[in-house]
């Protein structure tokens, strides 16, 4: 089958075929993908990371004909500059250089200059890394440090520190391992929280046993316990806990 790859910036991932449609999820530069349905205006794709199906404009669309051998993540905030032969690429926090050698990345052959690129991030780093994304705007399918939601923090932090999760909240809820009580939690462990159908729709990061960072209006620090997160500006719950997952051992 027809891959793909994204050579711009960032791509808005549709529910539908249509400009005024959902965006249910962004790809990063760098990021691969199958094609599977194409046409003049629109090309449904399936995402390789983390399998998300969706709509983009096929005048974005990159055919894949090398397909890379290494994806080097983006750990500059807010992005790293990439430079092609006709135009500066601004990668978002994330994005992923294909065949980076330290200082090119290349895509199709094609060599692109990157600087400021720093080496991934540690697990020991993750207060640092998601503080860098206090007071990001929340956007809905976002992925980048110009807007994000909460899976997409969760996502795109992970990814940083080596880490592949899947993309929405409760698709990440069936990775890891199930953290029994809320004063065994570790930083870097992930809280899930779900509606009044008990529906997962919400996940953050945990810095503490009673800290969490998370994309909720903005990415935000609150203070959370058994019940869930306690919103210090309104003086109430606006989350209730579900479930707390580890992925770092």
């Amino acid at each position: 089958m027809t891959k793909g790859i994204c050579s711009l910036s960032n791509i808005p991932l549709r529910k539908e075929s249509d400009s005024r449609s959902e965006i249910v999820s962004t790809l990063l530069f760098g990021e691969t993908y199958t094609v599977l349905q194409s046409g003049e205006d629109w090309t449904f794709i399936k995402t390789h990371l983390d399998e998300y199906e969706g709509w983009i404009s096929s005048k974005q669309v990159t055919i894949l004909y090398q397909e890379p051998k290494t994806h080097t993540p983006v750990t500059d905030f807010p992005f790293a500059i990439i430079q092609t032969p006709r135009a500066f690429i601004m990668a978002p926090y994330g994005s992923l250089l294909p065949d980076y050698d330290g200082s090119d990345c290349y895509i199709n052959g094609e060599n692109m200059k990157v600087t400021n690129t720093q080496q991934t991030q540690s697990a020991s780093n993750i207060n640092y890394i998601t503080r860098q994304f206090l007071n990001v705007p929340y956007l809905w399918g976002g992925k980048t440090p110009f807007g994000i939601d909460c899976s997409g923090f969760s996502q795109i932090v992970f990814r940083c520190i080596g880490i592949n999760l899947h993309r929405d909240a409760y698709q990440q809820a069936e990775q890891g391992k199930v953290v029994s009580f809320l004063e065994e939690v570790q930083t870097g462990d992930l809280a899930f929280f779900d509606n009044e159908e008990g529906r997962i729709t919400h996940v953050g990061i945990m810095l503490n046993s009673h800290s969490i960072i998370h994309a909720s209006g903005k990415v935000r620090l609150d203070n959370i316990d058994s019940y869930g997160i306690l919103d210090a500006e309104n003086r109430n719950y606006s989350h209730k806990l579900r479930i707390i997952k580890r992925l770092l051992s």
